[in-house]
Order: C-alpha cells, then structure tokens, then sequence
C-alpha cells in the first residue's frame, strides 16, 4: 500500500512539475517551426511568472494573474519579434540579450512595487491554483496538434518554417506569420512562468525558472519539433525534477547523498536525451534564415 501510494504521489509531483515545461515548449514550437529561433524562452518565463504574481496577488485571484502573465508575454514576444524579424538581429544572441535583460528588469520593479530585490508577496492558499494549469496545458497539445496540421493557418506556420519561398508565392507574408508565431510564443512561455508562481508556489522569487526555459527548448528539440512527443520529453524531465526532489535526504550505506548531486539530476538527464537524440532531429529548414 505504501508502495502505490508512493507511485501516485510521485506521478502527481511528475504532471504537476511538467505543466511550465509543456507551456514553454509549446511556444518555442510554434515560434521555431515558423523559422525563428527562440532561446529567449528562460526570459518569457520570467516575465509571465513575475507579472502573473503581481497581479495575481493585488486582485487576489489567480485568473487575472493568469491573464496579466499573457499580456506581458505577448508584449515581450512581440518585442523579440520586432528585433529579430523587422531590425533581422541574430536571433541566438538576441534572445540570449532578453533573457539578461529580463533578469535585470524584474529585481527594479520589484524595488519600486515592494521596496524590495527579493520575493512578491504571497497569494492566499485559496487563490492559488489546484489543478487547472495542468489540464489547460494537456489541452494546449491537443489543440496545437490539430491546430497546426488541420488548418490553414497552422500550414502557413509550417510551411514559413520549411519553405517560405512557397509560402509567399501563395500570397501569403511570411513576415506576418512570423510575428504572430513568435508574439504568440511570448505568451504561452509566460503561461508556463505563471503556472510556477499561481501553481507550484504563490510568490514569484528570483530567478525561479531554475533553467526551465532551456529545458523546454530541449524538450522540443529531443521531440523532433512535433508537439506529442516533445510533451512526453516534457514528462520524461519533469519525473527526473521529481525523482531527485524524493531522494533528497536519502542514505545510501549509512551516508547521505549531497543534495547538489541530487538537484543535478534532471539536468543530467536532459543532456543526455539531448546528447542521444538531436542527432537523429531535423529542425526545420528554414530556421534561423531570414
């Protein structure tokens, strides 16, 4: 008994810690399979948790919190879209530039809001989250998976990211799907920020993406660009995250394993799924061409 009740605890911890990871890995699809690189999701993260919180905690309500994290998404997504599409910035270091710019930024407003570097203050338990991030974010597979090979719109994402020479010759901009693409990027990668501060936690805290933005790019990468299997990816490193949560503490022989080998885990785990698989990926053709 204590067994299955051990499995199912560990199982919800999985889909529990996995939902920002589908959010962001979500929107670094559809970003990258128009044709834009997107490493600035770490920063999109940020923002949505960061906005989500504050928001959330002067309304006392997770859904408006919810919404002001997709409107700092898109407004930051669609900045990274005027850099790298209108003024054709690399997009590598760019985002690289957002995610720096975004550290910095939040600790300033932080100090104006709260006369503070650190932490948001917290929402009551009741305004937390309990569950629905995760079913929107299941959902969210689901409706991109029909969304981007089932419709017309969602063809014209693929074919900007594979041959946009097609796709204007259709009359079609490739510059506006691109900026839809990439500004809708912004605001799911702030869902999956959100979900940390309304969801797992009730506060944003420094730098509380712990490196899930890269995570997510990684999902999507071993998921071979396609939205199932970098969802499973998504799980894959989520049960690695709640893995190494459950082993910290535990003795081996008597003697404690150091938690900074624990926490390491899902990384470990990450880079070797990377270090296995990209080779067998293909990105598509067009990314990161102008």
């Amino acid at each position: 008994m204590e067994t299955l009740t051990w499995i199912l605890a560990l199982t919800l911890a999985t889909l529990r810690l996995a939902t920002p990871l589908i959010f962001a890995s979500m929107g670094g699809l559809i970003s990258e399979r128009s044709g834009i690189v997107n490493v600035a999701l770490e920063g999109f993260m940020l923002m949505g948790a960061f906005a989500g919180a504050v928001v959330g905690y002067s309304f006392a309500s997770a859904w408006a919190g919810w919404g002001a994290a997709l409107i700092a998404g898109f407004a930051i997504g669609a900045l990274y879209a005027f850099f790298v599409i209108e003024l054709k910035a690399d997009q590598i270091i760019t985002g690289m530039a957002f995610n720096l710019l975004v550290m910095g930024l939040i600790p300033f407003i932080t100090k104006i809001l709260y006369s503070s570097t650190g932490s948001t203050p917290a929402l009551l338990v009741e305004d937390r989250f309990t569950f629905e991030p995760l079913l929107l974010a299941v959902a969210l597979v689901a409706a991109i998976s029909f969304w981007m090979y089932r419709t017309r719109s969602g063809l014209w994402v693929l074919f900007a990211g594979e041959h946009p020479e097609a796709l204007t010759a259709s009359g079609v901009s490739v510059r506006k799907v691109r900026w839809a693409a990439v500004t809708l990027s912004g605001g799911l990668a702030a869902f999956g920020g959100a979900s940390l501060s309304l969801f797992l936690a009730s506060s944003y805290s420094p730098m509380m993406t712990g490196g899930r933005g890269f995570m997510a790019l990684a999902a999507l990468i071993f998921g071979k660009w396609k939205p199932v299997p970098a969802l499973a990816a998504c799980i894959l490193f989520a049960f690695a995250d709640a893995v190494q949560i459950r082993l910290q503490g535990v003795q081996v022989g008597g003697i404690e394993i150091p938690v900074q080998f624990v926490q390491i885990l899902p990384y470990i785990v990450t880079i070797i799924a990377l270090a296995g698989f990209i080779g067998k990926s293909r990105a598509p053709k067009a990314l990161g061409h102008q």
